[in-house]
């Protein structure tokens, strides 16, 4: 498996642990976790301003926001074959651009961004979603300090996965959070983050072991 290049997609849920999980697989594979660090690498490639980049990570533009709530990937082309109009598809483009840069040259785990729609090509591309229950999601997000109380939490990772699930389901064919649109989905909250590695992992060597 070391021998062929390989991309491990991770999507997940706001609050499940799935950056979490992807940082301890890539450690685990020995391989870098693409996240934070993919944006900023995209910004310096094209010149734009980090914090301006990261802004619009994982959201639809600003028009289109709240304004579909059907999946459009069928209507949308994928970023690769659109025309660059404006900064915001510029952002994307250049997404696309850096994950097809980064799957030729190395093995590695990327975190959301559409990976496994853009990879969808790619041989060895395993796709992942990371799903947990609410209360987990709550209560981990209040450890993480990003909102006071469960309740608050709650609604956070709602609208959180409201805007993950639009600019999912605009610029793919896919669905975000449904089944089929992975290879493996697996709810954290059912055991430990050690465990849902080790059972990525199994699967991962049963998959790509030639």
């Amino acid at each position: 498996m070391a021998e062929q290049r390989f991309i491990i997609t991770i999507g997940r849920q706001f609050g499940s642990g799935g950056l979490d999980i992807a940082q301890r697989l890539a450690k685990r594979l020995g391989v870098k976790c693409y996240d934070k660090e993919l944006l900023l690498e995209a910004a310096e490639e094209m010149g734009a301003n980090p914090e301006l980049f990261k802004k619009h990570d994982e959201k639809l533009p600003t028009f289109y926001a709240g304004n579909f709530s059907i999946n459009l990937g069928s209507f949308i082309q994928s970023f690769s074959t659109q025309p660059t109009t404006s900064y915001y598809d510029n952002v994307q483009r250049t997404i696309c651009d850096t994950l097809h840069t980064i799957a030729q040259r190395e093995s590695c785990v990327i975190v959301g961004r559409c990976a496994d729609y853009l990879l969808r090509n790619h041989p060895r591309c395993i796709n992942i979603f990371i799903s947990a229950s609410a209360s987990a999601c709550a209560r981990r997000i209040v450890k993480r300090k990003e909102a006071d109380n469960e309740e608050e939490a709650i609604a956070l990772a709602k609208k959180s996965n409201k805007l993950r699930a639009e600019y999912y389901n605009f610029y793919t064919d896919k669905e975000w959070g449904y089944s089929g649109s992975y290879d493996l989905c697996i709810d954290s909250s059912k055991m430990t983050e050690d465990e849902v590695v080790s059972l990525i992992l199994r699967y991962i060597e049963m998959r790509l072991n030639d």
